[in-house]
């Protein structure tokens, strides 16, 4: 069985604190959260996600609601205070919830088939045979069927070449997998592409997955050698947003990449 990750912080006390401080200032004032909505143009639920310390302020919405409170530079120095060599302060999120609550997911991958469209037999093999673990990981797929309000997410796996051709498990296990693969393409929300194989493309760096809210909010999570990430900061979106231009630059067609997983299958896995 492998050894347990160490459970993360759920919560950031910097990041608290900074929310707690606003809406005392902002409750001082008589000012609602649906105006500082307004001025500074972030949807009301993320500044309450801001003022209850599950997501960080940007530098610029700091400014907007610290002139628009008087608070004399106040909120911004807390926010300064808060801050490492630049770098906002972190937060663990839950990324199992914010996968299951996402509207749309992107995926990239250079190693391994994605999780979320990975055959029973492929996950277990993964997992080294940990029935539980590869349970759990079959479970989110639920996400691509999902009969709620907001309906199936919208899915796109962008899979580097590679992975077609990296075994794991038997040939068997292989083959239905990448039958799988195409099966699932046909879904109306789903999208597989193949990115051919090329050592000068930034997607070299790591697998990550990129989804997107129902309020339209960005939250990465992102693989190390280490441990796993997840960051919703401005800056690390937008390095992931010039990778994935590139990577689906190098990608087949949903139709071609079909078309070359099916070949893969039968000339190398049957």
């Amino acid at each position: 069985m492998p050894p347990r990750r160490q459970r993360r912080p759920s919560e950031s006390p910097a990041l608290i604190a900074f929310g707690r401080q606003m809406r005392r200032m902002r409750e001082a004032k008589g000012v609602k959260q649906e105006t500082i909505a307004h001025i500074t143009q972030v949807s009301g639920p993320q500044v309450s996600k801001i003022e209850n310390g599950k997501k960080r302020a940007t530098r610029s919405f700091v400014e907007i609601v610290d002139d628009h409170l008087e608070g004399d530079g106040a909120l911004i120095n807390l926010w300064e205070d808060l801050n490492k060599n630049g770098h906002p302060v972190p937060i663990w999120f839950d990324w199992p919830q914010i996968e299951a609550d996402a509207v749309m997911l992107i995926c990239w991958q250079h190693s391994v088939i994605p999780g979320l469209a990975q055959t029973p037999e492929y996950a277990l093999a993964i997992v080294h045979g940990n029935q539980e673990t590869a349970d759990v990981r079959i479970n989110r797929q639920t996400i691509l069927t999902r009969d709620d309000e907001r309906g199936p997410a919208i899915v796109l796996f962008l899979i580097e070449e590679q992975v077609l051709y990296h075994q794991v498990g038997t040939h068997e296990t292989m083959r239905k997998q990448l039958e799988h693969l195409i099966e699932i393409s046909r879904m109306p929300n789903v999208t597989v592409q193949v990115v051919l194989s090329r050592g000068d493309h930034d997607g070299n760096m790591g697998a990550f997955v990129l989804a997107t809210m129902e309020d339209r909010s960005e939250i990465a999570y992102v693989e190390t050698a280490i441990r796993s990430i997840t960051t919703d900061d401005p800056a690390d979106l937008s390095v992931l947003a010039r990778t994935l231009l590139q990577l689906r630059s190098q990608a087949l067609t949903q139709e071609m990449s079909c078309e070359l997983i099916r070949k893969v299958a039968e000339e190398r896995w049957t």
